[in-house]
């Protein structure tokens, strides 16, 4: 029943900006560890940004730090990537991905199907 479905991807230009969204189905954003990777061709894919389950901090890659924003709307179990400045290199697909804990201490790892980025003139 655990379902993430990425949207927002698209082709934009050198310094402009997309919004990524993960709608989130089959378990509770408070019940997860969840963010966002991403993977360029010929690269190997990376964290980007994610959400601590336990405290709920957040992380970014180096690369990325003061251009993107993670967000979530619990309502809507639906995290973001606000993606600012972008570069050429951010050029990928981007990838929601969420670890689930049961009540019985078990976690399942789930992925989304994508969403393609491009950042080119």
């Amino acid at each position: 029943q655990v379902q993430l479905v990425e949207s927002g991807g698209g082709l934009v230009q050198p310094g402009g900006s997309l919004r990524l969204s993960c709608a989130a189905s089959g378990f509770s954003l408070d019940n997860s560890h969840i963010g966002w990777f991403r993977q360029a061709p010929g690269k190997e894919r990376e964290a980007v940004s994610c959400f601590s389950r336990s405290d709920g901090s957040t992380y970014y890659a180096d690369s990325v730090k003061g251009r993107f924003t993670i967000s979530r709307d619990n309502a809507k179990n639906t995290i973001y990537l606000q993606m600012n400045s972008l570069k050429p290199e951010d050029t990928a697909v981007y990838y929601c991905y969420a670890v689930v804990v049961t009540t019985l201490g078990y976690e399942y790892n789930y992925w989304g199907q994508g969403t393609r980025v491009t950042v080119s003139s």
